[in-house]
């Protein structure tokens, strides 16, 4: 059984910084695995922001690069993304969500089949 929760959301000014964590049980017994950060806004499409694979390869979409880092505490079994220089733009509800037995750092949902309840973040002018 795999479970997986976000933390750390909220409210922050632009320029800010913020980081979230995952809590993820259940991942490890199954190999190879995919974690990733996803944001919905209203109006759009589920979002893939950051992602990682067990092999230690990570993908970010382009609009975060250089502002945005997911890491792995495998000690901890928590998923973490480091947000700093928050744009308002980044405002929206962020999603953890793990792949059991795939390979590569995905960032659309397709291989993704266990998600948090999600997090508010909010960045305001």
């Amino acid at each position: 059984q795999v479970q997986v929760m976000e933390s750390g959301g909220g409210s922050v000014q632009a320029g800010g910084s913020l980081r979230l964590s995952c809590s993820a049980s259940g991942y490890k017994s199954y190999g190879s695995y995919c974690m990733g950060w996803f944001r919905d806004v209203p109006g759009n499409d589920r979002e893939g922001v950051a992602a990682l694979d067990s092999d230690g390869s990570s993908m970010y979409a382009d609009s975060v690069k250089g502002r945005f880092t997911i890491s792995l505490d495998n000690a901890k079994n928590t998923l973490y993304l480091q947000m700093n220089n928050l744009k308002v733009e980044d405002t929206a509800m962020y999603y953890c969500a793990v792949g059991l037995r795939k390979s590569g750092a995905w960032l659309n949902i397709g291989p993704y089949g266990y998600w948090g309840q999600g997090t508010q973040v909010t960045v305001s002018s």
